[in-house]
């Protein structure tokens, strides 16, 4: 905006209380001006699952011309780390912020802060106990888990035992895929025995041998549920170590998964839309910047996918290396 001379004092107005250069500086025109920046903030980076959620968002930034960055820490186990990335990210004014919360309380705060600073949140993968977000571009992870537990029902003849490992129970993804195997086991599978319900951290190894430990205390174990990544990793490779044959659901994809269920360790896995969850969030962080409706909710889907169906297009689109 260039400088002339003013016939008033434009500088002293204030309008409702609030300065017109702060409205000025708010405006639609002036946004237009500056660069559009737009931190993500994911719950990990390591497992490939996140790094499709990043090719989604690179892909979204590009087509709306904005800029933005993304980063998530080491493990899913960092809730500390994660909090002062976000609290790093808000440091550098974002016109907006993508959030996926590994702890879905403890971030509010921080949160709180950016919705005073009219900094929109876009909370993606996993939301948080707040209203806080405009929006959470997610999967539907109950219906989601539910669907992994029909599955599971049908393919160990609706009776038996089984158990369920999940990387957390403090971020809604853990709490929600948790709630949404076990509630439909209950509710429609009740000669099905849940016998164990643990926590990996989301990290292979660990979960292998949480694993290992089921299998050795549950000698007649039908079946097991991986709710991410690393824990479906972690419960092939426990069963694979211990010589156990039982059906495996996971969730997610990836390299080995795909591999487990070629070889048939794995009999199946539900997977997301990570490339469309970053897409998504980026689209929707846009919107809100100029003012524009966004739905409280996107849901990015999921499928079922097994050796059956591993090459079907629409299948293969949505899984990833």
């Amino acid at each position: 905006m260039t400088r002339g001379k003013e016939s008033m004092p434009t500088r002293r107005l204030v309008l409702g209380g609030i300065p017109a250069t702060a409205l000025l500086a708010a405006s639609p025109i002036a946004m237009a001006q500056e660069k559009i920046y737009i931190p993500l903030i994911s719950k990990g980076f390591q497992h490939q699952f996140w790094q499709a959620v990043k090719a989604g968002a690179e892909k979204a930034a590009a087509e709306y011309k904005v800029t933005i960055s993304f980063e998530g820490p080491d493990n899913e186990t960092m809730v500390d780390r994660q909090i002062d990335m976000l609290a790093a990210a808000l440091a550098k004014k974002p016109t907006a912020i993508g959030f996926a919360a590994l702890d879905s309380q403890a971030a509010i705060p921080l949160l709180q802060q950016a919705k005073s600073a009219r900094i929109p949140v876009i909370a993606f993968d996993s939301g948080v106990e707040s209203d806080i977000p405009v929006t959470t571009a997610a999967t539907d992870n109950i219906a989601a888990a539910a669907l992994a537990a029909d599955k599971m029902a049908e393919l160990i003849g609706g009776a038996g035992k089984v158990a369920v490992l999940v990387h957390d129970q403090t971020s809604r993804t853990g709490v929600d895929r948790r709630d949404g195997f076990v509630n439909r086991i209950k509710q429609a599978h009740p000669k099905i025995e849940i016998v164990a319900i643990e926590y990996g951290a989301g990290d292979h190894l660990k979960s292998t041998e949480i694993t290992k430990a089921i299998l050795q205390a549950n000698p007649d174990l039908k079946g097991m549920f991986g709710a991410n990544e690393g824990s479906a990793i972690g419960v092939a490779n426990g069963a694979r170590e211990m010589n156990r044959r039982l059906v495996i659901i996971g969730f997610d994809s990836g390299a080995a998964q795909k591999q487990a269920i070629r070889d048939g360790i794995m009999a199946g896995a539900i997977t997301q839309n990570p490339v469309g969850i970053g897409y998504e969030t980026v689209k929707a962080a846009v919107a809100a910047i100029k003012g524009e409706k966004v739905a409280p909710k996107i849901d990015t889907g999921f499928y079922y996918y097994d050796k059956s169906n591993l090459t079907d297009p629409r299948i293969a689109a949505v899984l990833y290396d």
